[in-house]
């Protein structure tokens, strides 16, 4: 017995000092999460657009003036500090049509990629019971899908590697993606780069706790701290 006793005090005497030195550890940036940053200037400066930050993001006080959505020729340049949507009002489309736009991202200014893109069946908006859906990518070759209902956030397809999107050969290098939602023939489609990365019949996205419709608004859907420009941006009738 004083043999297992000596022997537990001995590992005791180990043990402890190390557990206390990796709990006083502080996490390694890239296992960080980023703090929404707050962007100099903000505010949305392109005319008829406006946008909801994500909730998130709004209880920590975050609004709209804390990212910089303005016109730079051609382009729409985006400073994001928190998550958010953009979308101006009058830009709705109805049955089959395709809404494209190309994202130009830089360089990746944080501890890991943020993801960009475009929603549909946007209705509500701003509101308590506001309904979209988004297809966005990643400058690491992955892409996602999700619903906003509300603040409720459902996953309609989690983040999957795909070859259709373009990867940025470091974080200081730059990277370019077309995405584009089509919706034809009772079908709506994710297109990346020209790809389809994803499909569903209509009739599945529709109903309670879903989309009112895949007719709508349709906008650009944003990740925080991110530097961007948005261009070739329209929708068009199938």
């Amino acid at each position: 017995m004083r043999i297992s006793r000596v022997c537990l005090v001995a590992a005791a005497a180990v043990l402890l000092p190390a557990l206390a030195m990796a709990q006083a550890t502080p996490p390694k940036p890239s296992e960080a999460e980023d703090k929404d940053r707050a962007v100099a200037g903000g505010g949305v400066k392109v005319p008829g657009w406006t946008g909801k930050v994500d909730s998130k993001s709004a209880a920590q006080g975050r609004t709209l003036n804390d990212s910089k959505f303005e016109q730079q020729g051609d382009a729409i340049h985006m400073a994001i500090g928190p998550a958010a949507y953009y979308y101006n009002p009058a830009n709705t489309v109805k049955g089959d049509f395709t809404v494209k736009a190309t994202f130009t991202e830089p360089k990746q200014d944080f501890s890991h990629p943020h993801p960009m893109g475009l929603f549909i069946g946007g209705s509500k908006l701003g509101t308590a019971d506001q309904a979209l859906m988004y297809c966005v990518a990643y400058r690491n070759g992955t892409f996602l899908i999700r619903r906003f209902n509300g603040d409720t956030v459902t996953q309609v397809v989690p983040k999957t590697p795909n070859d259709a999107v373009h990867k940025a050969a470091t974080p200081a290098d730059p990277v370019t993606q077309e995405i584009a939602w089509v919706v034809k023939g009772g079908k709506a489609d994710c297109l990346i780069n020209g790809t389809s990365v994803w499909s569903s019949p209509v009739a599945d996205l529709v109903g309670a706790g879903k989309l009112e419709s895949t007719d709508g608004v349709w906008g650009i859907r944003v990740s925080h701290n991110m530097d961007l420009s948005v261009s070739k941006m329209g929708a068009s009738k199938n």
